[in-house]
């Protein structure tokens, strides 16, 4: 059996427990109040409470959390599909749940709506300064939920784009696509052009932009960077080094108190998970109708996390 460091935890305190016993002639009082018990066998009767937002991509990324624990012997409860932030925070807050994946970007906008980070290194430190007391935030992942800009396979393929900085060379017409409010923000139309030198047009493309993108009415479009059509429809997320958009890593946000606790088994979760992989495991979800227990179960197994 593989020796884990919960498992060691569980030995020494085993060791620990049969010593003082022998010290006091094994005459403890059974019905003493103030005799403790412990679930869990390790000194930490502490329940791991980890929760979701009510979106299937984050209740997966959560129940690979919670299985990931298990397998190294945590207890764990799941409340999962709270809501948004004004639901949840103030439960991660009061200790109610203890673990919770979050994004760098939009968490960090949430208690710092003026902050002027966008790259995915500086939102990362950025918001662990901004977080409460008693919060914190284990390492963030590779994978990213967050505003992107996709062309198709073929597009990519003809123009030998792979960067929002090689648009700027092409003699195509760069068409932008998105929801009508892209015109106005800071990422839209004005800051390709500030950032990238792209001149590009913009059509408000609202609820079908795939549709619109993969059908030709839209070169480039605004999508999030784990839409699982970007993989259904072959579509290539143009890299974006000079942070024109916000960075919204995926990563744990957890009760401090326990942060060092459980960092040994969900960093190592946070590393495995990949942009690419996020898409995969919400294709899983979405067009193969799989259960997000499922679909963490497989994803750790060949992670070698479980």
């Amino acid at each position: 059996m593989r020796t884990t460091r919960r498992t060691a935890t569980v030995l020494a305190g085993a060791a620990t427990a049969v010593l003082a016993l022998g010290a006091c002639g094994g005459g403890s009082d059974p019905l003493d109040d103030t005799t403790t018990s412990d679930a869990g066998g390790d000194g930490a009767s502490e329940t791991i409470v980890v929760g979701s937002q009510a979106y299937y991509s984050n209740e997966i990324i959560a129940e690979i959390y919670a299985q990931a624990l298990e397998a190294e012997g945590f207890d764990v409860e799941r409340n999962f599909s709270i809501g948004q932030r004004d639901a949840y925070m103030p439960a991660l807050e009061a200790g109610e749940i203890q673990l919770f994946p979050e994004y760098t970007g939009n968490l960090l906008q949430f208690f710092e709506p003026e902050t002027t980070a966008t790259s995915s290194d500086d939102v990362y430190a950025a918001l662990q300064e901004a977080l409460p007391e008693g919060l914190a935030v284990l390492d963030q992942a590779p994978a990213t939920d967050q505003d992107s800009y996709n062309v198709t396979q073929a597009f990519a393929s003809e123009n030998d784009v792979e960067s929002l900085a090689d648009l700027a060379g092409l003699d195509t017409d760069i068409v932008l696509g998105g929801p009508a409010e892209l015109e106005q923000r800071p990422y839209g139309p004005q800051g390709l052009e500030d950032v990238y030198g792209v001149d590009a047009s913009f059509v408000a493309t609202g609820d079908t932009t795939v549709q619109d993108l993969v059908a030709g009415t839209v070169n480039v479009a605004n999508v999030f960077s784990a839409d699982p059509r970007i993989q259904t429809e072959d579509l290539v997320t143009l890299e974006d080094p000079e942070g024109l958009f916000l960075a919204s890593n995926v990563v744990p946000l957890v009760d401090a108190d326990v942060a060092e606790e459980i960092a040994d088994v969900i960093d190592p979760v946070s590393a495995a998970l990949t942009p690419e992989g996020l898409v995969d495991l919400n294709v899983q979800s979405t067009e193969e109708q799989r259960s997000p227990e499922d679909i963490a179960a497989d994803w750790l197994a060949e992670n070698d996390l479980a």
